[in-house]
């Protein structure tokens, strides 16, 4: 492991008063937490002033897919937060990807944008049926290397992509991997998925994690688990 191998904890929960505790239980075991639209919808910045408050880092998952005007003036307000890395989706296009690379240039800001390619719940059945001929790794690699292009700093990808796009893409892009889970985990709703110590061999910097830390009985034990599966690797 190395300073960018590290755990982001989905806080994947209804209410900040219930992020709070689990933030509290993992105490310094993570320094990284994911609030996503439940979360966000439901209590929006008083979980980020709280992260904030308890000196954590933040990633703001809200995967941006609009006109890219609209983005471009989401990710504006976004930036307020002082958020590291935020979330939009490629297949929103080059020219969105790119007003929004501009938001944050524009800002002066360290705010880092992630393009996510495909999701990690869906698998080659489910671009069938959206009518996208090309196979998923294909797709994968056709949307990173157009994110990146447009000024994207990383992308979210499934583990099962990211070795091909680590070498697609060289050493520079942050490739932050959802779909992640502990050897004997339940894969629950995730269709591509790896072990820790897979992820971290084939070119992740940071493993997204929720339910294998937020569902265990002793949460910081199961986050450290999985960083000694990391360091493993």
């Amino acid at each position: 492991m190395n300073e960018n191998h590290e755990i982001i904890v989905a806080l994947d929960v209804p209410s900040a008063a219930e992020a709070a505790a689990a933030v509290r239980e993992i105490g310094d075991a993570v320094s990284f937490y994911k609030v996503g639209l439940e979360l966000f919808v439901a209590d929006g910045p008083a979980v980020l002033d709280m992260l904030k408050g308890e000196g954590k880092r933040i990633f703001l998952d809200l995967k941006l897919h609009d006109i890219p005007r609209t983005v471009e003036r989401a990710v504006a307000s976004c930036l307020k937060f002082g958020v590291e890395l935020l979330t939009l989706h490629a297949s929103g296009s080059k020219a969105m990807i790119a007003a929004a690379a501009q938001a944050v240039r524009e800002a002066g800001s360290g705010t880092r944008l992630l393009a996510v390619t495909v999701l990690t719940s869906m698998d080659q059945s489910d671009l069938d049926l959206l009518g996208v001929t090309r196979p998923m790794q294909a797709q994968v690699a056709a949307l990173g290397t157009m994110a990146i292009a447009a000024g994207a700093h990383g992308l979210v990808c499934s583990p099962q992509e990211v070795a091909a796009l680590r070498r697609a893409l060289g050493p520079e892009p942050w490739l932050v991997t959802p779909g992640v889970r502990p050897v004997g985990g339940d894969v629950g709703d995730q269709k591509r998925v790896a072990t820790p110590g897979q992820a971290i061999r084939d070119g992740s910097t940071h493993l997204v994690i929720g339910r294998p830390i937020l569902g265990a009985a002793d949460k910081r034990a199961a986050a450290e688990a999985i960083r000694a599966e990391m360091k493993r690797a």
